[in-house]
């Protein structure tokens, strides 16, 4: 045997398995990502907690860590969760326990932490070594009964021990507290929500099982987020969100004017939107007001102490405030959209996105599931005690005999067993009575609780018989905890408020504040845009980097949009007042939109609004668009015309009743510009027939002028005889008459 050659297996069988890469990946991926999904990602819709949440409470209350305790270190909890629950890193368990004690993370914090536990302009906490941590009241309605065999527990990741697979959960935590999470394939993103409110839709559900979601919005208006702030999303939009499970909020800063005397004030934002951080906001307006995106808008300062403060001050007071925080909205976080994806673990482990109803629902289900569970095990401590009792009714009934027994007897348990029809337990529980207990007042207090045991059981066995007992206590329960989180409480007062957004006109307001001033647009070959005060008038004295020279150039007003084309057909708008000065070289374009390296520039103008222009591909189609169709404010522009790969021409101004057009075929077809179709996008109609190659340029004019070209020398010539080329759209056309520039253009490219 080769010394290379491993030794052969010894085993039972052999470890080598011969099967398809393709499947073993795929097999060993899908186990991943199934593990990621149940036990990291989603959260559980009972409960509404993630595992490492869920261990983290379990452990705590293992540590009898309950809110009337002292708190202990952090990283105590930490280490028994690491080493009995779960085995993972002790930083990202320690995240979740900081999280869950972030009253601006948690609508209902689970965790009450001592120490720095972070703050909301994004800072970390300090290290678990350096902070407490124990129970609060919202995590106790959480695990309450779970001693009471209330739900199912597994061995923990190595056998020794066990935990919960599911907490009791006295409130629906999972659309209180909310959850996010991504997973392989899939995430879940819920807000957070008022806790009375959800509990009112539950007892609206336990009196009207069929209610709709409309109804349920009764009392669920929508979310309630810990850090406050307007929601201004439409009641429409929140009703589908809910029926669907998907969908978003939109959330305003919450603020206040703040008269500063002489006319002047200035803007005091008291709350903003969820998960927003304030230094990284504060950071955002204040490159706003430096890169002049924000010309409305003079200085921002943060003045916040415990509660919240940022000063927003006006570029002028003669600016509505109305108007001010209009622009802000769109241009900052101080407006935010939380995305709605109510994806989660059914009962049984299945992720599948919910409705607001199914979500309560499930809930609802697990509550009558836990108080089932806890009646049945509330029921059999009441037999065994019974038992116990029964037995000791029958001592006390025979006592001179018993004491005999006891007294005289070498076997005395045998021998009561056998007289007395006893059970073991019974024998036990008399021979380990005390002589003090045989008092005349200990048989009556024995009496009195085996009557009330009885009755209790009595109680309890009519309820494990009815249905209907059992969620009307369910109610009874729901109703109890409302009064702990209730709007009445600290904790439960609603603070996130609904309004409709206002309609202001921020972009005038924005527009009336940028100064009318003449610039030329300066736009390089490889991309680089700037803008010149004034007008250029010799184009040749500008200067570019090595290897680039000019591509176009635009006379233009700081107040005007500027309007690119792409060789793809789409259209891209940018602020005049936004470009690069000239004193460089500018900035590269593809920064400003999102425009691929492989796709050019044809066409640069001003927009004028109203007037009209002439799209057409390389390919022969084309229409009539007007320019207020073309303007967009997405970064990713707007699809406008279709083409194919041999991209698009640049556009005409139609100033005139008839376009010409030739052909890479030298041919030339004019026709009135009428039949042409006026359109918004598409790809047009066709302008001209070729057998071979597609459209090289076109001109617009007027009949009684004539049309023109420029030739190589650069002199016009006027074309007097162009009725000669006219027919219809869509013809051949003639070929071009003499004297035409053999480039085949009215105008050199």
């Amino acid at each position: 045997m080769s010394k290379h050659t491993p030794p052969p297996f010894d085993g039972d069988g052999d470890r080598i398995i011969d099967e398809p890469l393709s499947e073993a990946l795929s097999r060993r991926y899908l186990a991943y990502a199934l593990s990621t999904i149940t036990g990291r990602a989603l959260p559980d819709v009972r409960d509404g907690l993630k595992p490492v949440h869920r261990r983290l409470l379990f452990a705590m209350r293992q540590l009898r860590l309950d809110p009337n305790s002292s708190a202990k270190k952090s990283a105590r909890v930490v280490g028994d969760v690491i080493g009995k629950y779960h085995p993972h890193g002790d930083t990202a368990v320690y995240e979740a326990l900081v999280r869950l004690a972030q009253d601006f993370s948690q609508r209902y914090p689970l965790i009450n932490g001592q120490g720095n536990f972070g703050n909301i302009d994004g800072d970390n906490a300090a290290a678990m070594r350096y902070t407490e941590c124990k129970l609060t009241d919202a995590a106790q309605l959480l695990l309450d009964g779970i001693d009471e065999d209330a739900v199912d527990f597994r061995s923990t990741y190595d056998g020794e021990d066990e935990e919960p697979v599911v907490l009791p959960a006295g409130f629906p935590n999972l659309l209180a507290n909310g959850s996010s999470g991504i997973a392989v394939g899939m995430a879940t993103s819920i807000p957070p929500h008022n806790a009375a409110e959800l509990i009112d839709a539950c007892l609206l559900m336990l009196d009207a099982p069929d209610v709709s979601t409309a109804d349920l919005m009764v009392h669920v208006k929508g979310p309630d987020f810990p850090t406050g702030g307007v929601i201004v999303e439409s009641h429409a939009s929140m009703l589908e969100t809910y029926e669907t499970g998907r969908g978003g909020v939109r959330t305003r800063a919450s603020w206040v004017r703040e008269d500063t005397g002489r006319g002047t004030y200035q803007i005091i934002v008291t709350e903003i939107p969820y998960q927003v951080k304030k230094a990284d906001l504060v950071e955002q307006l204040a490159n706003l007001i430096e890169n002049k995106r924000a010309p409305l808008l003079g200085d921002v300062r943060d003045e916040s102490a415990e509660d919240v403060r940022l000063v927003l001050e006006p570029k002028s007071r003669n600016i509505e405030p109305e108007v001010l925080m209009e622009s802000l909205f769109k241009l900052s976080d101080l407006e935010s959209r939380f995305s709605v994806n109510l994806n989660v673990l059914d009962a049984r482990g299945t992720p599948r996105v919910m409705s607001l109803k199914e979500a309560l629902r499930a809930f609802l289900d697990h509550r009558r599931e836990v108080l089932v569970r806890r009646a049945r095990h509330r029921l059999a401590k009441i037999e065994a005690r019974l038992h116990i009792l029964d037995g000791l009714l029958i001592a006390y009934l025979n006592l001179d005999e018993v004491i005999r027994i006891v007294r005289h007897e070498n076997e005395p348990k045998a021998k009561l067993i056998e007289t007395f029809k006893l059970s073991d337990l019974q024998a036990d529980a008399i021979l380990n009575t005390r002589l003090r207990q045989l008092a005349r007042l200990e048989e009556m207090e024995i009496r009195r609780e085996h009557g009330e045991l009885s009755e209790e059981r009595d109680g309890l066995l009519k309820l494990l018989e009815s249905e209907l007992r059992q969620w009307k206590l369910v109610g009874v329960g729901l109703k109890e905890v409302r009064k702990v989180l209730g709007p009445d409480t600290a904790v439960g007062k609603r603070r996130s408020i609904f309004a409709d957004a206002p309609e202001v006109d921020a972009e005038a307001a924005i527009e009336a504040m940028i100064p009318r001033e003449p610039i030329t647009v300066i736009l390089s070959e490889r991309g680089w845009i700037r803008a010149a005060k004034g007008k250029v008038d010799d184009p040749s004295e500008l200067k570019f980097k090595e290897g680039d020279k000019l591509g176009f150039i635009v006379p233009a007003e700081t107040t005007d949009k500027l309007l690119i084309l792409a060789s793809d057909g789409r259209f891209f708008t940018i602020g005049c007042d936004k470009l690069p000065s000239a004193r460089g070289h500018g900035e590269p374009l593809r920064l400003m939109i999102d425009l691929e390296d492989q796709v050019e520039i044809v066409d640069v103008f001003a927009h004028k609004p109203g007037l009209r222009r002439v799209l057409a591909s390389k390919a022969g189609y084309g229409f009539v668009m007007s320019e207020d169709e073309a303007v967009s404010a997405r970064r990713a522009g707007k699809q406008v015309l279709t083409v194919d790969k041999h991209g698009a021409l640049p556009t005409l101004a139609v100033r005139g009743d008839h376009i010409a057009v030739i052909g890479d075929n030298g041919k030339i077809l004019i026709f009135p510009i009428a039949e042409l179709p006026e359109m918004p996008r598409g790809k047009g109609v066709k302008l001209q027939a070729y057998r071979e190659g597609g459209l090289r340029d076109a001109t617009v004019f007027e009949a009684e002028t004539g049309a023109v070209w420029i030739d190589p020398a650069g002199r016009t010539r006027v074309w007097t005889e162009w009725r000669e080329w006219l027919g219809r759209r869509a013809g051949a056309g003639k070929l071009a008459p003499r004297g035409f520039p053999t480039s085949k253009r009215f105008k050199p490219k």
